[in-house]
């Protein structure tokens, strides 16, 4: 038990510099809070107390803003960073060292009984306000992108993007490395760069036109002074 809670206390240290000590992560986090009050309600459920599980579970979103069905399964370390409105389904299973970050939800697509929620592999990284939704599987050290919406299966070390979720980066040595709400640098997004390519030739188009407005208006106060010019000769 002890041991288990040192590596959550580490866990955390290794993924958000700002934890400054183990009290601070034990009285402060959320997150931290939400996972250890998942373990008794998971108990309750696992041991037939249903009824118990949920209202435990609850009780946890009430008080850390998170809610965990009592049936998900959690791998170890699981990190939830900050923590407000995740949403973890019944049937969702998580791999060992998951990251999830405020606002994700791992969610189903249908009324159905059985399994209809994500399983998430190990090392899995989902960005902010992300959605995962159904029986679909994420794999092992893939990443998700913040407010990206997944419905299809991830390949392992796979990066998401985007409504609909679409891969932009397989794996590769230099996207190992962890980075900040699941963004990774100097990612190739075709998509990304079109829609810049439109806003710069948007601004030359504006810069132009403004150019052209400049001209005319020049022109026609140049007229405007040659025909009081022509008016005063004649007279």
């Amino acid at each position: 038990m002890f041991k288990r809670l040192r590596e959550d206390i580490e866990s955390v240290f290794d993924r958000d510099p700002a934890a400054r000590s183990a009290l601070e992560v034990l009285t402060c986090y959320p997150g931290f809070h939400a996972i250890y009050i998942h373990k008794l309600s998971h108990w309750f459920w696992m041991h037939g107390l249903r009824w118990l599980g949920r209202f435990t579970s609850h009780l946890g979103r009430f008080l850390t803003g998170i809610e965990i069905h009592p049936g998900a399964a959690l791998g170890k370390r699981l990190f939830i960073d900050h923590g407000m409105g995740v949403v973890i389904g019944e049937t969702a299973e998580l791999g060992d060292d998951v990251t999830l970050y405020h606002g994700v939800t791992l969610g189903g697509t249908s009324w159905n009984k059985g399994k209809r929620h994500p399983t998430l592999g190990d090392g899995v990284v989902v960005g902010a306000g992300a959605k995962i939704l159904g029986p679909i599987v994420v794999g092992a050290g893939a990443k998700i992108g913040s407010n990206a919406v997944v419905v299809k299966n991830v390949p392992a070390g796979a990066t998401v993007v985007g409504v609909p979720g679409r891969i932009v980066e397989e794996r590769a040595a230099e996207a190992a490395r962890f980075a900040a709400y699941a963004v990774v640098l100097e990612q190739d997004d075709p998509y990304a760069k079109a829609i810049q390519t439109l806003v710069e030739h948007s601004r030359e188009l504006e810069a132009t036109v403004a150019a052209l407005r400049e001209r005319l208006a020049r022109l026609e106060r140049a007229e405007a002074a040659q025909s009081d010019t022509n008016i005063r000769v004649v007279k």
